[in-house]
């Protein structure tokens, strides 16, 4: 079992399996679990998308910053934006009270689950191709992760198990 107060906090490109393998590692370590994109929708009443559209990248930026900063759970699953990264502030804020699990997919995997990417409020700039979103934010991922979980190929189950190894290797029970 997870340490009594400490929450798991996932990161990784859309597509993931953030909120998917989110909810199943909830269940089967006993943990509430927590969306922050859709924390971000309720504080805003628009989707992600919209907020792209409407105000740009940063605003929805600047917008989880604030949700994330206001986030104060213990024994939860934390499944945040892709962007989160982009936040130190939040960041440390998020890993003071848990543990940042990195759900690492290849690029080909991310294109394949998420089809078109326009669709999904990603907050990139502009001229930004995919690839290099990808390359600059795998780097941050990989920064504030305490734990990485390769997912491809794999089935959601096996991910969870991967986690879970991944905790006890790590010193989790």
């Amino acid at each position: 079992m997870l340490a009594q107060s400490r929450n798991l906090v996932f990161v990784g490109m859309p597509g993931s399996g953030k909120s998917t393998v989110g909810v199943l590692i909830a269940k089967r370590l006993g943990l509430g679990f927590l969306d922050t994109d859709l924390l971000i929708q309720q504080e805003t009443g628009r989707t992600l998308q919209h907020i792209v559209d409407q105000d740009g990248y940063v605003a929805l930026r600047e917008t989880e910053e604030k949700v994330l900063l206001n986030v104060n759970v213990q024994q939860h699953v934390i499944s945040t934006g892709g962007s989160a990264v982009y936040s130190d502030a939040a960041m440390r804020h998020l890993k003071t009270g848990g543990t940042v699990v990195f759900l690492d997919i290849s690029l080909d995997t991310v294109c394949a689950r998420i089809g078109d990417y326009s669709l999904r409020g990603i907050s990139k700039r502009p001229d930004q191709s995919l690839l290099e979103l990808y390359e600059e934010r795998s780097a941050l991922y990989s920064c504030y992760a305490d734990l990485t979980v390769q997912g491809d190929g794999l089935s959601q189950e096996q991910v969870c198990d991967a986690l879970v190894d991944g905790l006890h290797r790590i010193g989790y029970e």
